[in-house]
């Protein structure tokens, strides 16, 4: 898994697209709490398949550390003894963030010159609200976030887990690595035990946001309410070396079948975050093993399967590269849309929505995807997977 896999990009098409469909949905009036229009809104579960194939990629390279026995490498080639924490984190800066901040001023500039429908956004305006979506900090508290920008809460959560993986893939591998050494080598079910607990995280923080009296709205939005899912993505990263082959069809069609369920009353209203604890937890699950599904069968080194051979097709892989860009822009373009088609909120065609949506969406990415790629696109040896 040391090189670039097709499939691992081409899955993001999947996500980014799904992400494109709920927010079409929503802004067309099909988020009605019922079961379709709780189908509608759960294909928000492109934002888990982000956070899952987050947590693989970037964790794997402690993964393939700990398996050389160094337990003290990560992303840093074969027997490198030091962990270069400053080029992971100058690796994640230079590819999330120059994207990310032409975007901000891209819909701020927009929407002082010429708002969509004439409608100025109602939150996050000024320069507070400005500074706030330009350091990921507009979740901290109600009125931040910004229209065209309101999408962006996800990375904001995504932000957090790269600025603590290395912590805890440092107390995980290296640990567990010196105790594997100890004991007779690698030790994959070891890295397995300590990151099971983690996943605990996202039910306790639903119950204690759920049920504690003066608990800031805005923290049902914060990480820890969706770490499980990166833990999903590390589990996947410390499996992949010992699972051989992945049956791709039994856990796609489990996938879809969570997903099926998932429209129905027990993952709560049409919502990302459901008002109670339960219902907020029985979705989280249901993400994970959605997520699991379509990306598991992927981290392989078997790519022979159908599915694999589908996520790792030409136009699945050109939209998976772009995947990033087309989830930074599709939100401002879908309201620009909405705009120039007259459909008010909550009213018009959903499918035609869509697809003008994704694509102006796919042509302003790749154009964006050109324009900064020059900026991260050389890698470092042994980097694994998708390029985000």
């Amino acid at each position: 898994m040391a090189s670039r896999v097709p499939s691992l990009t081409g899955v993001r098409a999947v996500a980014a697209l799904s992400v494109c469909l709920t927010h079409a949905a929503f802004w067309t009036g099909r988020y009605t709490d019922d079961y379709g229009g709780r189908l509608f809104a759960r294909f928000e579960v492109g934002v888990a398949i982000f956070f899952v194939l987050s947590g693989f990629l970037l964790f794997s390279p402690w993964v393939r550390a700990a398996q050389r026995g160094s337990g003290r490498t990560a992303d840093a080639g074969e027997g490198s003894t030091t962990l270069p924490i400053g080029r992971y984190f100058w690796h994640r800066a230079r590819r999330v963030l120059p994207v990310y901040w032409i975007t901000v001023i891209g819909v701020y500039l927009l929407y002082a010159i010429a708002p969509p429908a004439g409608e100025v956004s109602p939150t996050g305006t000024g320069w507070s609200g400005f500074w706030r979506n330009m350091t990921l900090t507009q979740v901290y508290g109600l009125g931040h976030l910004h229209s065209g920008l309101t999408q962006m809460w996800s990375l904001a959560a995504e932000a957090v887990f790269y600025l603590v993986l290395p912590l805890i893939a440092w107390i995980v591998v290296v640990g567990v690595a010196r105790f594997g050494g100890r004991a007779g080598g690698w030790r994959p079910d070891l890295i397995i035990a300590a990151l099971v607990p983690l996943l605990l995280i996202s039910p306790v923080w639903s119950v204690i946001v759920a049920g504690s009296a003066g608990v800031d709205p805005t923290a049902r939005l914060w990480a820890p309410a969706f770490f499980g899912w990166f833990v999903g993505g590390m589990l996947l990263a410390a499996c992949a070396p010992v699972i051989r082959r992945w049956n791709a069809t039994t856990w796609v069609l489990t996938a879809v079948v969570a997903f099926v369920v998932a429209g129905g009353a027990l993952a709560g209203e049409p919502t990302i975050t459901p008002t109670t604890a339960s219902a907020t937890i029985v979705k989280h699950v249901l993400y994970l093993v959605i997520a699991v599904g379509v990306v598991g069968p992927l981290t392989g080194a078997d790519q022979s399967s159908w599915w694999a051979r589908l996520c790792g097709s030409r136009p699945m892989v050109f939209v998976g590269e772009i995947s990033y860009e087309l989830f930074c822009v599709h939100v401002v373009v879908l309201e620009v849309v909405m705009a120039v088609l007259g459909y008010r909120v909550f009213t018009g065609n959903v499918v035609i929505a869509f697809v003008l949506t994704a694509a102006v969406s796919v042509v302003l990415a790749w154009a964006l995807h050109r324009v900064t790629s020059p900026l991260w696109r050389a890698r470092a040896p042994g980097t694994v997977g998708s390029r985000r």
